[in-house]
């Protein structure tokens, strides 16, 4: 059984999917030692609450610095034994601290096919560029803003009565799918 921890900052809808996989048994060599948030009103606490998982809520302005945020963040993966990390819209960009202790093994999924339409809203900026396709994209962390190796990428087509929030919709569905898919194969 290989330990991870989810990190996520909003909806936590692929914490959820994630979830839901290993319940399933799909993901079953997969063990979920806890979400990790930075916003302590995200909705994805109460999704974490329905799978009667531990939370750990760790704002940065509460630390002087952010080595010292990680480092708490540190001092929990080490004590739940965390192989992986999985982010699953953690809106932070990790710090040295973590990516040393856990090179090559931080996945997080990124709603573009990048390295196209890096950073926040990405679905909002391939909506207004004039594209027709855009997508989802596995990669593992590095300390740039969505610029790690790629891992797997699927990609959605952008119509030309689509709104934003169908758009959305049907890249979050991609995502579902993706995301378990490339966990059970790259975690083992």
């Amino acid at each position: 059984m290989t330990k991870i921890a989810i990190f996520a900052s909003g909806s936590g809808s692929n914490f959820e999917s994630i979830m839901t996989e290993i319940e399933a048994g799909r993901l079953s060599h997969i063990e979920v030692t806890a979400l990790y948030t930075d916003q302590v009103s995200a909705y994805c606490i109460e999704r974490a609450r329905k799978f009667n998982l531990d939370v750990h809520i760790n704002e940065l302005k509460n630390f002087d610095s952010k080595a010292d945020y990680e480092r708490k963040i540190i001092e929990w993966l080490t004590a739940e034994k965390v192989e992986w990390i999985v982010l699953a819209g953690y809106m932070k960009l990790i710090g040295d601290h973590i990516l040393n202790a856990y090179d090559r093994r931080i996945l997080n999924i990124h709603p573009s096919l990048l390295p196209k339409f890096k950073g926040k809203d990405a679905i909002g900026q391939a909506f207004d560029s004039g594209e027709t396709v855009t997508g989802t994209t596995v990669h593992y962390v590095d300390s740039g803003m969505d610029t790690g190796e790629i891992i797997e990428q699927r990609s959605c087509k952008i119509y030309p009565d689509d709104t934003k929030e169908q758009l959305e919709e049907r890249i979050k569905e991609i995502e579902h799918q993706l995301y378990p898919e490339v966990i059970a194969k790259i975690i083992q």
